[in-house]
């Protein structure tokens, strides 16, 4: 037999998982789509979530599989009578054609809205489990972005209207299955993907203002997303409705995949507090620092009495996601000044995503500043849970009291105690910090 041929049976059909599997599940197989062909790295097949070897302190793989196999056999079915929470996904993969589904689950379980999420789990382990409870149910075949007609596009237009969970009765062409791309190192848990056959949805009840925003055709996709968050819907449901199709006008709505649309509401409604309000407002008296930590991050939010502007660094030890070093700390970030920024922001969402938390506590204050926010994720963080995470610990970083100080001088000093991070390089990487502290403005004159 011809070595090629032999690598890839091997490949296929002992996956280093398999080891992990126990005797009373061995029919326990990868569902494989075509955008999920990455295959394991050299490391994790030597390691098989045992020696550490990417330097996690547990290894995700392990976790994720686990917390699948203690609820295999509940959620294993094709078909069954339980809930989808007002929650769709749309996916990313091969757009315009994508994948369209609700996430459903046979066990009534108490579904919260994201904002709630950072108050309910105390590790990453119980984030995991709460997840892996949801089947992601997908269309058989990828659905254009620009069809938004169907029995399936319906339902899960019902279920994102919906403000509360609701009942569904559920047929899939094939068990849930756990896919490779759901137990990679770096991708945040969801659970077992299944093909939908069948759902019907019922005891679904949406607020009035959902229902008038979205059947409002004549209303651009901007203003009724602006509409909805002066109506204090939540973030989390105005991404959903975005995501679904329900908002702008008759003929430009489409399907918009779910992770463009959670940084589409988190940019648009800060933009729209930053430039209608917050740019006029007077600035802060004295320097301010506010803190967090949740899930072995650390949020740090430095406000300085100076013009609008705006930066966010984020600072990966070894061991944690996006850090394949194994002794060196990764440090990104990406700022805008007054004038506001052109171009998409280098670390992705997680930039807007704070941005709104700070612009909301700004507006509330009636105030501006010059904001630096600084995040050091620690060992602990073994896998990304979402730009959710920057977003509601930002916030509530922004509802405690904070320290006050009288010059930047001090500002430094409490810095150089409360962070790991040398202050040496947190200076020599933030643009604002450096420039604040070269910088001489006119008013020091006066």
């Amino acid at each position: 037999m011809p070595q090629n041929k032999f690598v890839k049976k091997v490949k296929k059909k002992v996956p280093w998982i398999e080891h992990l599997i126990e005797n009373d599940v061995d029919a326990f197989e990868f569902y494989m789509g075509k955008e999920h062909k990455r295959g394991y790295n050299e490391l994790c097949i030597v390691c098989r979530g045992t020696k550490k070897l990417c330097g996690k302190e547990k290894c995700p793989v392990v976790i994720k599989f686990y917390s699948y196999i203690k609820r295999k056999r509940i959620i294993e079915k094709t078909e069954f009578h339980g809930i989808t929470p007002p929650e769709v996904f749309i996916g990313r993969f091969n757009y315009p054609n994508v994948r369209v589904g609700p996430l459903t689950s046979p066990l009534f379980i108490k579904y919260l809205p994201m904002e709630y999420w950072i108050e309910k789990y105390e590790d990453i382990e119980e984030f995991i489990d709460e997840r892996l409870n949801y089947i992601r149910s997908f269309s058989e075949c990828n659905i254009n972005v620009n069809k938004n007609r169907g029995k399936i596009i319906e339902q899960i237009q019902e279920i994102a209207l919906s403000s509360k969970s609701a009942y569904a009765d559920v047929e899939l062409l094939k068990k849930p299955k756990l896919t490779s791309y759901m137990l990679d190192l770096n991708t945040q848990p969801f659970g077992p993907c299944a093909p939908i056959k069948r759902i019907d949805v019922y005891g679904t009840r949406s607020d009035k203002i959902l229902e008038k925003v979205s059947y409002d055709s004549d209303l651009k996709a901007k203003e009724a997303i602006i509409e909805l968050y002066k109506n204090k819907v939540l973030v989390s449901k105005i991404q959903q409705l975005l995501s679904a199709g329900l908002l702008g006008l008759r003929h430009q709505r489409r399907l918009v995949p779910t992770r463009w649309s959670i940084t589409a509401v988190d940019s648009i409604i800060s933009a729209y507090l930053r430039d209608n309000y917050i740019k006029n407002f007077p600035l802060i008296n004295e320097f301010r620092i506010f803190e967090y930590s949740v899930l072995d991050n650390k949020f740090v939010v430095i406000m300085i009495p100076d013009v609008w502007s705006y930066e966010f660094i984020e600072a990966w030890f070894p061991g944690t996601p996006w850090n394949i070093s194994k002794t060196e700390i990764a440090i990104c970030g990406d700022y805008e000044t007054f004038r506001g920024r052109w171009n998409y922001a280098v670390i992705g969402g997680c930039y807007y995503a704070c941005r709104l938390a700070v612009t909301e506590y700004l507006f509330k204050e009636r105030r501006q500043a010059r904001v630096i926010v600084l995040r050091e994720s620690y060992p602990g963080y073994i896998l990304p849970v979402g730009v959710w995470l920057v977003r509601e610990a930002v916030r509530r970083a922004l509802r405690r009291p904070f320290i006050k100080f009288d010059n930047a001088k001090s500002l430094l000093e409490y810095l150089r105690c409360s962070l790991k991070i040398n202050l040496k390089t947190w200076i020599q990487v933030s643009e604002l910090i450096r420039d604040y502290l070269s910088q001489t403005k006119l008013y020091n004159f006066f």
